[in-house]
């Protein structure tokens, strides 16, 4: 999803159960291939359940529900509003309740990308995260508002989430299977950087597995190659050039030509949760003058 993403995207809440830190960013990112890949104006909506738990962490059920509302062209760039509601049973009683909202903007060049994001659980604000982060031929330079006023540099070859998403598709249609790219999205604390690997699988014909949710029946779809992905995200911190390391999480999905995804598993290790897309609304796309 380009979130994401994004997003697109399970969250903070499982920092309310104990011995579950696990957080999910919203969304995909940018280094600049713009005009190359027009992205689908679109609203879509995912139900969320429980689809396996194993380990030590183990969840009796999970329901929830994500919002992807997404919006703008190469031109004017591409905005992002982002819910996502998840309720999760553990067992004994313990239910926590996330809600995360987010919105992002991102120009078509990938030069700059805004962000802001609320987390709650149980209705409690646990995070609050705005900031924004321009791209120059050196470096990324990210300026935060909040949690606290503070600045930093980035490597310059940074992905922010629009572009990550734009840069899958064009790998896709050239026949490969790997991408690897640093992304920035503005999660967590907005200073988290992910190491992540995409892998893209034998593209899927239109006629090919006809899906039967949400995009089923759509003429704007009907004609599109689509592809498996899968993409898990490492903390860059942590990357190691030897050994291997364990994603904090993986995200996979049907992804169509023009950026719409659907099919979602959000893999944690110890669990996966499913994103069955249940609506979808596409948008006019506004040209560019």
């Amino acid at each position: 999803m380009s979130r994401i993403n994004t997003s697109a995207v399970l969250l903070v809440v499982l920092a309310a159960l104990p011995a579950m830190p696990v957080s999910l960013s919203a969304a995909p990112a940018g280094s600049g291939s713009a005009a190359i890949t027009s992205l689908a104006p679109h609203r879509a909506i995912y139900d969320l359940k429980l689809l396996r738990s194993r380990g030590k962490r183990a969840l009796e059920s999970v329901r929830g529900r994500i919002l992807y509302d997404f919006s703008g062209s190469a031109c004017e760039g591409y905005a992002l509003q982002f819910r996502q509601v998840s309720e999760l049973d553990s067992g004994e009683g313990k239910v926590a309740l996330s809600d995360l909202r987010a919105t992002t903007w991102e120009d078509g060049d990938a030069k700059n990308f805004r962000f802001n994001s609320q987390n709650f659980v149980d209705q409690r604000a646990v995070d609050t995260v705005d900031g924004r982060a321009e791209r120059d031929p050196d470096k990324v330079e990210v300026k935060l508002a909040k949690p606290k006023a503070k600045s930093f540099g980035l490597a310059k070859d940074m992905v922010f989430p629009t572009e990550h998403m734009r840069l899958i598709i064009e790998a896709a249609r050239a026949g490969k299977t790997l991408l690897e790219l640093p992304v920035f999205d503005g999660s967590e604390s907005g200073e988290k950087i992910y190491y992540t690997m995409t892998v893209i699988g034998h593209a899927i014909a239109p006629d090919q597995k006809v899906p039967t949710d949400a995009a089923a029946g759509k003429s704007e779809l009907s004609g599109l190659t689509r592809w498996p992905v899968t993409i898990s995200y490492f903390d860059q911190a942590a990357k190691t050039s030897e050994g291997e390391q364990t994603p904090i999480y993986a995200i996979g999905f049907e992804l169509y030509e023009n950026g719409i995804s659907r099919a979602l598993t959000l893999d944690y290790g110890d669990f996966v949760v499913a994103g069955e897309m249940s609506q979808l609304e596409l948008k006019d796309t506004a040209s560019c003058k």
